[in-house]
């Protein structure tokens, strides 16, 4: 994909998602939720982009992309696990069964990378070994493989919030999950994990990490929510550069966010100063990037638009059946 075919749409982003005649509106981090009162949710995905717990910008076509790289992984993890989806409206929108969240984010590892408060590269970095319960030895360089797959979970936090890490031993004394939600949640996350590594295998990717989400539904039965291998979800490296990169010093070839986050932690501390306003070649950049990752996992052509209609526009006109 030329980013100059997505320059057109630069400004054609969905910064927010208000739609006064849906009811129940909450404004999450990069999605606006409307609960109907059938039970039903309806999920829309926007162009924000979130990171260091602060929207950073918008980027073209990205709700689009991660609502359609999701119903991927939904569809292809099915059998592992079920999910909270009903129907997909609009290519921004999946309309889904409400749930309960559980308080607590599934991290699963399978290196030493990251650059967030609650990655391990960074708090490995910073002179720490015992994390998330587990033990971590010297020597450790950064998107280094780790000996095996890890969980590390982080509590849930509210929008502006901040997720912490916590381990399996606090989880359990603070209340967050049972022992049986624990046990049945973190062997789902790895299995789906273990299926995504495959399948991303086979497209030349390393699923090098991801977070998985789970609700409770009325009936006590836990589903996978919110998204899955998705590129704001997950850290994705090109395969055969890695070693090449990994030998140089280098950072892995990568597709995911953490283009934006790199180009922000280089100009700022974002966790306590302003962000400079992001350039639009940068933005666009990260279009393309997310499109790509698209046709890289999926297989399917992403198809920009000739026409540039306003994204709330089409959405309204396809849930007009909601209204």
């Amino acid at each position: 994909m030329d980013t100059a075919a997505l320059a057109p749409h630069l400004g054609n982003v969905l910064a927010d998602a208000t739609i006064p005649e849906l009811p129940n509106h909450y404004r999450g981090k990069v999605r606006d939720n409307y609960d109907l009162p059938d039970g039903r949710r309806i999920i829309i995905a926007t162009d924000r982009l979130s990171a260091f717990d602060r929207i950073l910008t918008c980027v073209p076509f990205k709700g689009e992309v991660l609502t359609q790289v999701a119903r991927f992984w939904f569809e292809r993890t099915a059998d592992l696990c079920a999910n909270h989806v009903l129907a997909y409206p609009d290519p921004n929108v999946v309309v889904c069964k409400r749930l309960t969240i559980l308080p607590v984010e599934f991290v699963v590892r399978d290196y030493i990378t990251g650059t967030t408060s609650t990655s391990i590269w960074s708090m490995y970095k910073a002179g720490r070994r015992e994390m998330y319960g587990h033990r971590f030895p010297e020597g450790l360089t950064e998107h280094q493989k780790l000996p095996g797959t890890i969980l590390t979970p982080t509590t849930k936090a509210d929008f502006g919030g901040h997720d912490e890490p916590v381990s399996p031993a606090e989880i359990l004394e603070r209340g967050l999950l049972t022992a049986e939600q624990w046990e049945t949640v973190s062997a789902t996350a790895l299995a789906l994990f273990a299926r995504g590594r495959e399948i991303a295998a086979g497209q030349g990717l390393i699923l090098a990490d991801t977070k998985y989400e789970f609700g409770v539904d009325g009936e006590g039965n836990i589903l996978l929510a919110d998204e899955i291998h998705t590129s704001d979800s997950s850290r994705y490296w090109f395969a055969d550069s890695y070693a090449e990169r990994l030998a140089a010093g280098g950072r892995p070839d990568s597709f995911d966010k953490d283009f934006i986050r790199t180009w922000v932690s280089a100009r700022c501390d974002p966790y306590a100063e302003d962000v400079p306003e992001i350039p639009a070649d940068i933005v666009l950049e990260a279009s393309r990037i997310y499109i790509d990752l698209s046709e890289r996992i999926t297989g399917l052509p992403f198809t920009v638009p000739a026409e540039v209609t306003p994204v709330l526009e089409r959405i309204r006109g396809n849930l007009k059946g909601f209204f």
